[in-house]
């Protein structure tokens, strides 16, 4: 398994983005989590088989409708640092908690 760290850059809060990662992480079976940061940044950690995570790179690189993707910083991961499922987190939740 693959896992990725993504902070994704542009129009990308208040244009659905997260639940569009969400939804799209789940239909690749992808396990995760999506939160918006404070500077207007997107951050995604992704975890899967490789295939899934490029079909879903490219997703986030064009966004949904309204969203506007200037750019993508990606890192490689620990595996460990991801959770079961997909899930979209709070904005000042603690990203790395396990099991929430």
């Amino acid at each position: 398994m693959e896992c990725r760290h993504y902070l994704v850059r542009g129009r990308v809060q208040g244009v659905g983005f997260r639940n569009f990662t969400r939804k799209r992480a789940a239909a690749l079976k992808l396990s995760g989590w999506v939160r918006n940061l404070r500077d207007g940044r997107v951050e995604v950690l992704a975890g899967g088989e490789e295939g899934a995570l490029a079909e879903f790179e490219r997703a986030i690189g064009r966004g949904p409708a309204f969203a506007r993707v200037d750019g993508i910083e990606r890192t490689t991961a620990d595996p460990g640092t991801g959770s079961a499922g997909f899930k979209v987190r709070e904005d000042g939740e603690a990203p790395w908690a396990q099991g929430s």
